[in-house]
């Protein structure tokens, strides 16, 4: 609410009565304060992280420079310079995330405790801007792009508000156009403000209120469900984690467009894939993206032979898994990804290209299962909630009232969920879209906007799923 009726508001209003050629100043301070009101130490780490790799991308171009006009090779300084800034992005990232997980593994490993865990708290926000950071630092490198003069575009770049917590994970040259020179239209502020409301509500309307799907079957537990209640289950927590995360992108991509930034889609209805591998083309697309460019290509990809593919996929899911968390399950569900998504580029694949239909049938068991490796971190039940879903026995199920618990979640959910299907579908936004302009849309806009703020205030904090990651 304090950012809707607070923050935004009072943003936009010294925004857009500043001279343009000094927005990007007041963008900055915006995201910095707006960062601050979360993280009010972890803000000066942000600003350092700024200030540092501002300086190592212009000392990696200026080392190009010399060996243009000198003709002095100087690949060893800019490698090192590469290196300096990757420990340090990456370093931090391991300390702030990783740490107690690999302290953990060591202890496991030792069957001791050696170490105790370290008393950290996760930055808000830090493994998207980490991803932008190196993106950046990475591209300089190797010339797609000149390291910018401007340590002002650059601060812009890495801690723009509306896509800093939760993504998408932009690339610099996708946004340097409009930081050197941009100007809002009506219709791009009219489209953007449409945009935001849809945001909002696919994360208020629906996330929210089909999480309580997902909690009522988690408070039960595999002893006391049947498998179809389990499906019900995975299915529901399936639809919050879309629209919880989709609804950030959108709002992203609605507020970028108000204030002049085309922010690139992070969603193409990934639940309409007929492959894990189409589905992957749908969902998260920037950081798909980052993990090809920097870590698939330059591992061979499919230039160097099966055996190279096979290991730069591994290591591209192993971390797309350890990515979102620190923790087992997170690496179980990235090697999950990589079997599948390997048995699909070998052979099966192809079916699901020819049979699509078939492919939607394999994608709609796949996908709760995906995703319910992805949210139980307690390995234990994890194993036990598989089992149900697979239908195996479990021993100790109590599932004498099992019918009744399933026909009383369908009783309460089945609007819902019908809602969830028809909006992961790409007809509504396409329908929203066309018709922006029109009055009754617009209205629509503002009913939706004004629910959406009353089911807030009565519904009390429910912060984005992914702003733990």
């Amino acid at each position: 609410m304090e950012f809707l009726f607070r923050f935004l508001p009072l943003f936009l209003l010294i925004y857009f009565v500043t001279k343009p050629k000094y927005r990007n100043i007041v963008l900055l301070l915006g995201s910095l304060v707006f960062y601050a009101y979360g993280e009010p130490v972890y803000v000066f780490l942000m600003m350092f992280s700024i200030v540092f790799n501002y300086s190592v991308a212009r000392r990696i171009k200026r080392f190009y420079d010399i060996e243009v006009y000198s003709e002095i090779d100087c690949s060893f300084e800019r490698n090192c310079w590469l290196a300096v800034a990757m420990v340090f992005d990456f370093g931090m990232l391991f300390v702030f995330k990783y740490i107690n997980f690999f302290i953990e593994i060591i202890n496991t490993a030792a069957g001791t405790k050696i170490f105790d865990d370290v008393a950290v708290t996760l930055p808000l926000g830090i493994s998207f801007y980490t991803f932008q950071i190196t993106s950046y630092i990475f591209d300089v490198y190797r010339l797609k792009y000149q390291a910018d003069k401007s340590i002002i575009k650059f601060g812009t770049y890495v801690s723009m508000f509306p896509q800093l917590i939760a993504g998408p994970i932009v690339s610099y040259d996708e946004v340097k156009p409009e930081l050197d020179h941009r100007e809002t239209k009506a219709d791009d502020i009219e489209r953007g403000a449409t945009l935001f409301v849809l945001g909002l509500a696919y994360k208020v309307l629906l996330a929210n209120k089909i999480a309580s799907l997902w909690n009522d079957v988690l408070t039960v537990g595999p002893f006391g469900i049947n498998t179809l209640t389990a499906w019900l289950g995975s299915w529901g927590y399936s639809f919050q984690l879309l629209f919880d995360f989709m609804g950030y992108s959108v709002m992203a991509i609605g507020i970028g467009l108000i204030l002049g930034f085309k922010i690139p889609e992070n969603f193409k209805d990934p639940y309409m894939a007929h492959s894990l591998t189409d589905f992957w083309r749908r969902w998260h697309i920037t950081l798909g993206r980052w993990f090809r460019e920097y870590v698939y290509i330059p591992m061979g990809g499919n230039r160097k032979g099966r055996l190279r593919m096979i290991l730069a996929m591994f290591t591209v899911w192993m971390f797309t898994g350890l990515w979102h968390g620190a923790d087992w399950n997170f690496l179980i569900w990235g090697l999950f990804l990589f079997v599948v998504l390997l048995i699909e580029k070998l052979f099966l694949g192809k079916v699901f290209d020819k049979v699509k239909i078939l492919g939607h049938v394999y994608m709609f068991f796949l996908i709760p299962v995906s995703w319910t490796i992805f949210n139980i971190s307690d390995l234990k039940t994890l194993y036990l909630y598989l089992k149900r879903m697979l239908g195996m026995n479990i021993e100790g199920s109590v599932l004498i009232h099992a019918t009744d618990k399933l026909n009383m979640l369908i009783q309460t959910y089945w609007w819902l969920l019908l809602l969830c299907i028809v909006f992961s579908t790409p007809w509504p936004r396409k329908l929203i879209e066309r018709f922006y302009k029109n009055w009754l849309c617009k209205l629509i806009m503002l009913v939706l906007f004004w629910f959406c703020v009353y089911q807030i205030s009565k519904g009390g904090s429910n912060p984005f799923l992914y702003f733990r990651f």
